[in-house]
């Protein structure tokens, strides 16, 4: 990604100066939520969190996209956000990736805002762990086998892959705030 050691370490800094504007912006949010917010469905074609018969959480999917595709909720954005960011914070740190069917979504409300925050404070740790020189090793995810992608491509996904479902999260919460009610006849 870069040709010198001071410039691996300055890209080093604009990936966590992104990283933490990107925070900034979805701590905006977060702060805001409220338990109803999670399972809101915006759409009659939604993708959301069910309850088992364990009283574990358990997300819609497809191992395809489909056609269309789901509006996700809010309990779902952060179900997923949970999820990736869990593999890459493995994968950063050297820990044996998780299946997407270990990681448990704590439920609607402040278990699941303290466990994205647990997630950040995660990643931070990889992250203040990491070498200028750490940035050019290939990276395990999210293209395994990959050469050309690098951990300072995977940072930037990271970063990326958060300001979408920020974003989506926010819009969501904000059409639930002023009563937005979606046309279900459509």
């Amino acid at each position: 990604m870069t040709d010198s050691p001071n410039g691996s370490a300055r890209a080093l800094d604009l990936l966590r100066w992104q990283f933490d504007l990107t925070w900034s912006l979805f701590e905006y949010h977060l702060e805001r939520l409220v338990p109803e917010d999670f399972l809101w469905e915006p759409a009659a074609h939604c993708w959301t969190m069910h309850r088992a018969d364990d009283g574990t959480w358990t997300a819609d999917w497809s191992e395809t996209e489909p056609e269309p595709v789901p509006v996700p909720t809010i309990g779902w954005l952060s179900w997923h956000i949970g999820w990736w960011w869990s593999v890459a914070a493995d994968h950063a740190r050297g820990r044996t990736p998780r299946e997407r069917e270990d990681i448990v979504w704590p439920g609607a409300g402040k278990p699941t805002v303290e466990w994205l925050r647990g997630l950040r404070e995660d990643w931070l740790a990889a992250l203040d762990r990491l070498t200028p020189a750490g940035l050019d090793t290939t990276a395990p995810f999210p293209w395994p086998n990959d050469p050309r992608h690098t951990v300072a491509h995977m940072i930037a996904w990271v970063n990326a892959e958060l300001m979408k479902n920020a974003a989506e999260i926010g819009q969501l919460r904000l059409q639930r705030a002023v009563g937005q009610v979606p046309d279900r006849d459509r």
